[in-house]
């Protein structure tokens, strides 16, 4: 089957598509601060790693909260700051990330709602979540404004890395104890519990 992207979908189709094909997608669990130095923590997975020198990342953050307008609270309080943490979701986190989801009002501290313990970065302000098995601090290098209403890419360069010791083995951070979560399509998720290693050929 075949359909352009702006028209209606066929009616084998009953949802989009598109989030299910682009997947697995890596959660961004980003914590920011507002201007008024209020903490936020909301997922997004329209995130990934894009550079490793230097180490940058972005997240996407499409529309506004519902029944309001402007950029959702991540985007808008780390283009006003200039600062946010990439927090790793692993399972044992899955429950909390998801209350962090929901469309609270500006100012209400998902840590709170979600029972999560803050803790302090090194070199950015906004918190980061104690639990889990790694945080990249990031400066934001550059907001894009794309297509669409509200819809902001969010670019950081890394500058700091959190990794709790209990995840290291054999010199390597090992998803496999992290168990990291991602987004597929729908209302569908998946996690890290195997891998295998493929070499590049010539390697």
């Amino acid at each position: 089957m075949f359909y352009r992207s702006d028209e209606n979908r066929p009616e084998a189709l009953r949802h989009n598509p598109f989030k299910a094909i682009v997947a697995p997608r890596p959660i961004g669990w980003i914590s920011t601060l507002d201007a008024e130095g209020r903490p936020n923590l909301a997922p997004y997975s329209f995130f990934n790693g894009i550079a490793d020198a230097p180490m940058m990342v972005m997240f996407a953050s499409t529309g506004s909260k519902p029944g309001e307008s402007g950029a959702k609270d991540s985007a808008a309080n780390a283009e006003a700051t200039g600062e946010f943490c990439c927090n790793l979701v692993s399972e044992p986190l899955l429950q909390a990330m998801n209350v962090t989801s929901a469309h609270y009002p500006a100012g209400v501290n998902e840590f709170e709602e979600a029972g999560l313990e803050m803790a302090p970065c090194e070199l950015i302000a906004p918190p980061r979540v104690r639990a889990a098995p790694a945080n990249l601090e990031c400066r934001v290098w550059q907001v894009i404004r794309l297509p669409g209403a509200e819809n902001r890419l969010v670019i950081g360069q890394v500058v700091g890395l959190h990794i709790r010791e209990e995840y290291v083995h054999d010199g390597i951070f090992d998803v496999t104890l992290a168990r990291p979560v991602a987004r597929l399509g729908y209302r569908d998720y998946c996690t890290v519990r195997e891998v295998f290693a493929l070499a590049r050929p010539g390697e």
